[in-house]
């Protein structure tokens, strides 16, 4: 059978063999000629660049000598053995040093040769050195004038065990392109390429490991780009239209009496123009005949708690019931008390289902469930039991939707026999870019305005030596009659990072806010459920004033008393969970305040994320400097399946390239949905041959 060339095993490509093909696989999952062949190179060098010896600096990159080798002299014991060899020009002088493979070394380089040397300086004992550098002798040494730009590939100690250096890669991978022409297929068509002039696919893969310059370079990087981001979006797309078109839903033909009575008589306050734009958005999905499949992207307290229940309204008019469903009990327990309270008056039947919840309730609303009788239902996984069925499930609304698995979101939706509409909801601000590469296949909609009325939080930093400046200020705060978080980051002293646990801060704010003027509550993940909503309820109900906590509190606690939110140890969080915690505060009338602690020596990146939340209250741009400095995989704080790693694209930067992508995509889609064109035949046997590759591109949400 036809074996495609990119899916020959690596073994057989010329300078690997089984050896070297096994260490490959292990360390860096190189298994193909394909897997091989999209190993990047991690930087380029200039090889045409020959420096003196004095014009070399500590903190260059790697770098370029020639000189004669004046001699080589082993030191240290056997165990702890290093050679050392001193190379001279006419400017100075710099140490070569060796910590394995002396003897090799020995029998390949002789005293008194000239040498081209290359690799990265650095500093030992006052000297330059360069450890472990490359060296061949001068007179059989090619220096790359044609070829300036060298690739430099990562490597590990196991494959430079192998001869895989950076060297060793860059020759492999040489010998894999010179066998490449005319043998990578095209996986995008013709008229694509001409269109929006890209280099072909196989030129493309020859120019990022080796450019001919860097106009080559920057052109092959936009190529392989944009495969990247149309192969993820694609599926995406497919899925999106595949249920706007082939997916019926049900029809909410009348805006009746509970939305009308609800938006006339107990709405506690008038909807902003982003709220009411959401809202005419899920109104037209809603009445389309197809099912809905909507995420709500919202800042913390911009009113998706309202939105989600006038939803649910528009479903109940319509004689279906409708599920919220939250990813912990405090959470459930919030939306349950919240709209509880809304819908106050209202002739409409509402019950909260949880792991706690006693049998005998949870009977009941099984058969109410069953017999109709029950509108709208609100829980945790208990959601997704077999046990739960409904009679005719209109609506699933999901709150904090990255910390429920697909299968488990799935669940719930398969509780009804035609899909019902389903509203995504997430509090975590997300970047445009990053929303589509992970919600790409659903309609999306931001309420990017505040409630009228909500005053900013004011977000200060201090060091930890005003800590007593801090307490004063608690102080002045509750004679006030408010409430105060202090939040921190472990529960017990940690030996390697240098924190304020929460144990030994919860002693010392007792010490400084002693009984009977003040009252405590704890909080924390290691607590049984019934203490820690014990402790919860106390401070919900004013009967504590200080609440020391984890960042249990992150998510699911709303109570508009509480002015003062504390951060410990601030430069230990990412600016994605401060934003979050400073969400806890500002919830009332009165001005509120996040204040954040750290310790007087800060990293870069922590400074930045100091000072980003000191300047906005924008949860976009917030994400924004988030996803710049610590990238995708971290920005709602735990990765989830479905992320995409990207081997070359960074979507704070690549934004044009990922609109440009999905612009061809839905052309394409609306004009050949199948791909059954011949036109489009080579994006076909592209995901055909990759179609493990591209599993993790499927739908997400």
């Amino acid at each position: 059978m036809f074996q495609p060339f990119l899916q020959t095993p690596v073994e057989y490509l010329k300078g690997v063999g089984p050896s070297r093909a096994e260490t490959l696989r292990r360390e860096l999952n190189i298994q193909t000629f394909g897997d091989l062949i999209y190993f990047f190179p991690l930087r380029y060098i200039d090889r045409s660049k020959i420096l003196n010896i004095s014009e070399i600096y500590s903190e260059a990159a790697y770098i370029q000598v020639k000189g004669k080798l004046l001699g080589l002299q082993e030191i240290g014991t056997k165990r702890a053995a290093r050679l050392v060899g001193r190379l001279q020009d006419e400017t100075g002088e710099i140490e070569l040093v060796w910590f394995q493979g002396l003897r090799w070394i020995r029998e390949k380089i002789r005293p008194g040769v000239e040498y081209l040397v290359f690799g990265k300086p650095s500093l030992f004992n006052n000297k330059l050195n360069i450890v472990h550098p490359e060296i061949e002798p001068l007179a059989e040494a090619k220096i790359f004038t044609d070829e300036p730009w060298q690739p430099f590939y990562s490597s590990t100690e196991k494959l430079k065990a192998k001869g895989l250096n950076s060297k060793g890669m860059a020759t492999i991978m040489r010998n894999l392109l010179n066998q490449a022409i005319n043998n990578i297929p095209e996986n995008l068509p013709e008229r694509l390429i001409t269109s929006l002039k890209l280099p072909s696919r196989d030129k493309a893969l020859m120019h990022i490991h080796f450019p001919a310059d860097d106009i080559s370079l920057v052109q092959a990087t936009k190529r392989l780009k944009f495969d990247e981001l149309f192969f993820n979006q694609l599926p995406l797309l497919q899925n999106r239209q595949h249920r706007k078109t082939s997916i019926n839903g049900l029809v909410y033909t009348n805006i009746g009496k509970y939305f009308k009575a609800f938006y006339h008589e107990y709405l506690p306050f008038e909807l902003t123009g982003a709220q009411k734009k959401v809202l005419r958005e899920i109104r037209t999905d809603t009445r389309s005949g197809k099912q809905m499949n909507r995420l709500l992207q919202g800042d913390v307290g911009c009113g998706k708690t309202v939105v989600a229940l006038m939803t649910a309204l528009m479903a109940i008019d319509n004689g279906y019931q409708a599920c919220l469903m939250a990813p912990t009990e405090i959470l459930a327990s919030q939306h349950y008390e919240t709209l509880l309270r809304m819908l106050n008056g209202m002739d409409i039947s509402i019950e909260l289902l949880t792991g706690s919840t006693k049998n005998a309730n949870r009977q009941e609303i099984h058969s109410r469930l069953l017999e109709g009788t029950l509108n709208l239902l609100i829980g945790t996984h208990a959601l997704i039991e077999e046990s739960v069925k409904f009679k005719n499930l209109g609506l699933a609304i999901i709150d904090e939707q990255h910390r429920f698995g697909v299968e488990q979101r799935a669940k719930l939706w398969q509780k009804s026999t035609i899909l019902p509409h389903v509203l995504v909801m997430t509090a975590t601000p997300i970047p445009r870019t990053l929303a589509m590469t992970l919600y790409g296949d659903l309609d999306h909609s931001v309420i990017d305005e505040l409630p009228p009325g909500r005053r900013p939080v004011k977000t200060i930093h201090y060091y930890d030596t005003h800590r007593l400046r801090v307490f004063g200020f608690i102080k002045e705060q509750i004679s006030q009659g408010r409430q105060v978080y202090v939040v921190y980051p472990l529960i017990n002293e940690s030996e390697t990072l240098d924190l304020k646990d929460l144990m030994d801060g919860y002693e010392s704010i007792v010490r400084e806010f002693p009984l009977p003027h003040y009252a405590v509550s704890i909080v924390h993940g290691q607590m049984r459920p019934a203490d820690k909503d014990y402790e919860m309820q106390r401070f919900v109900k004013g009967e504590t004033q200080i609440m020391v906590a984890t960042t249990v509190i992150e998510v699911g606690v709303d109570v508009p008393n509480a002015s003062v939110m504390v951060i410990e140890s601030a430069e230990r969080f990412g600016l994605s969970q401060l934003h979050q915690l400073r969400g806890r505060v500002g919830r009332g009338a009165e001005q509120s305040y996040c204040i954040l602690m750290s310790k007087v020596e800060l990293s870069g990146d922590a400074r930045k994320r100091l000072a980003t939340m000191v300047q906005t209250n924008d949860g976009f741009e917030i994400a924004n400097v988030d996803l710049q400095l610590r990238g995708p995989g971290e920005i709602h704080g735990t990765k989830q399946s479905g992320e995409v790693d990207f081997r070359l694209v960074d979507l704070s930067k690549d934004g044009k390239i990922l609109e440009a992508a999905r612009k061809v995509i839905e052309e394409m889609l609306a004009n050949d949905p199948e791909l059954r064109s011949e036109a489009n035949q080579p994006i076909v046997s592209y995901l055909q041959q990759n179609a493990q590759q591209h599993l993790r591109w499927g739908r997400i949400s």
